[in-house]
């Protein structure tokens, strides 16, 4: 054989079984022998070097199997329907035997890949040779038969399968080899008429065929390469969001509890040295002292349970919020921390329940809010927490009656750079919800903060499996 092939028939056992071991029985007769070299660039011309097999895309590899086996059976049906043609013809004695032993080693070998093809497609691989003395055996028969007979129609199967199994130089080796065989039966049967038509029609069949093997091949493998790179990259592209997402949602909460806290924290414990300088009455330093350890005991304990958040992410397992009772707390939390009077009123019907990763982000927004009331809106007095519901939506409003903003919620850059990270994270819990923000001046006066949320995506159809079911089942 020609020494440029070598290449690309050498089988190396201990990187294809090494290789192969993890991989289905079924797509290891096609791996074992196939090119682990070639090109892995796009081919910049038509008769460039084959496409490299895709290392880790089964799909294309076993299309590529099928279809050559789909070609072995093929193959065994014209040989077994014109081999009557070649015994009769051939004369008694020894031709005719030779006759017989070929049509029967010519079927016999066509059904052994047919029916076992993990098992003789690696030494079909590994060794041409064997499809040559194959390539004998049918140039016999169609020398006995004649170029009429389906046998010649048994030789396109040799240069189709040469292309599919060895790529451009294989093919045009064994194209060459069969267009040889042809023109050997020509010479032996150009007395007959017709001889010159069948012949030359099943040479265009063949040089056909060989080009069809190679370009089919070549396309698998080319959209196999591509598929596994741009599943690859979707991977890369699903992790780095997933990271970023997850990057967001611990700056938001981090925002909305412990930094809150330790903001508080902090205030607390200036409060406590300027009363150690001016006041020298211990209840009231004993009163400030006690403020920052509580503030401290609830920073802790925010910090416990954002870690153990990031431990154990239950939030969809988690049990219903009841957003009255949650906003009532808060509300009255916050008015006696500030002095502000916050009030709610819920006018959604008792039958609304939220899943608990939208209550917690709306309840979020309102803490948020309450704080900016609280830190931000000069001169306020009052705050106004409304939440009602009509049958597709859930209207939440936090109105105070401050001096208003002139912050705009439609930069979300800008907000980031000028250091609004509470706006921006209600903005973004606002958008993972699929609800709408508003934040603008009231007409009355004030700041107003309205949220519409639509209960179509708020209440997704639950699945019939958790989480940790799908994973176990996957």
């Amino acid at each position: 054989m020609p020494g440029t092939w070598k290449h690309r028939w050498s089988w190396r056992p201990d990187k294809g079984r090494g290789e192969l071991r993890d991989q289905p029985q079924r797509t290891r007769g096609l791996r074992t022998a196939l090119p682990p070299g070639g090109s892995a660039k796009w081919a910049t011309g038509y008769f460039a070097d084959d496409a490299a097999a895709p290392g880790s895309v089964r799909l294309q590899l076993n299309a590529l199997q099928a279809l050559c086996r789909q070609a072995f059976a093929v193959r065994l049906t014209l040989i077994a329907i014109g081999a009557p043609f070649a015994t009769a013809n051939a004369t008694d004695g020894p031709p005719r035997y030779g006759v017989l032993a070929a049509a029967v080693l010519g079927v016999m070998g066509s059904y052994a890949m047919l029916r076992d093809w993990d098992r003789f497609a690696p030494r079909l691989l590994a060794h041409p040779t064997l499809m040559a003395v194959d390539l004998v055996f049918g140039a016999v028969l169609l020398l006995t038969a004649s170029p009429a007979s389906p046998l010649a129609y048994a030789a396109v199967c040799t240069p189709l399968l040469a292309g599919l199994l060895y790529g451009w130089r294989g093919s045009g080796v064994f194209t060459g080899l069969q267009l040889v065989v042809l023109l050997t039966v020509f010479r032996a049967w150009e007395h007959r008429p017709g001889a010159g038509a069948s012949t030359l029609l099943v040479a265009g069949f063949c040089i056909a065929a060989g080009i069809i093997g190679v370009t089919l091949r070549n396309l698998m493998f080319h959209f196999g390469t591509a598929s596994q790179a741009l599943a690859e990259a979707n991977s890369r592209l699903a992790v780095a969001e997933a990271v970023e997402s997850e990057r967001a949602r611990l700056a938001r909460e981090m925002h909305d509890s412990v930094a809150k806290t330790l903001h508080g924290l902090a205030l607390s414990a200036e409060a406590l040295a300027v009363a150690a300088d001016h006041d020298t009455d211990p209840r009231a330093l004993k009163s400030q002292a006690t403020a920052v350890a509580g503030a401290a005991r609830r920073a802790a304990a925010e910090s416990r349970d954002l870690l153990t958040d990031l431990r154990h992410h239950t939030a969809l397992s988690a049990p219903p919020t009841d957003l009255r009772t949650e906003l009532t707390s808060r509300a009255t939390d916050f008015t006696g921390r500030t002095g502000i009077t916050a009030s709610v009123d819920y006018q959604a019907p008792p039958t609304l329940v939220l899943p608990p990763e939208a209550s917690h982000h709306l309840l979020a927004i309102v803490s948020e809010a309450l704080e900016n009331t609280h830190r931000h809106a000069t001169g306020a007095t009052r705050v106004d927490v409304t939440l009602d519901a009509s049958p597709s939506s859930l209207h939440l409003t936090v109105l105070d009656d401050g001096t208003g903003t002139a912050v705009s919620l439609n930069d979300v850059q800008h907000l980031a750079k000028s250091g609004h990270f509470g706006l921006l994270g209600m903005l973004e819990r606002a958008t993972s919800m699929g609800a709408g923000l508003q934040l603008h001046r009231a007409e009355q006066g004030g700041t107003e903060v309205k949220v519409d949320l639509p209960l179509a995506a708020a209440l997704p159809v639950s699945p019939s499996h958790t989480p940790q079911e799908e994973a176990a089942h996957a």
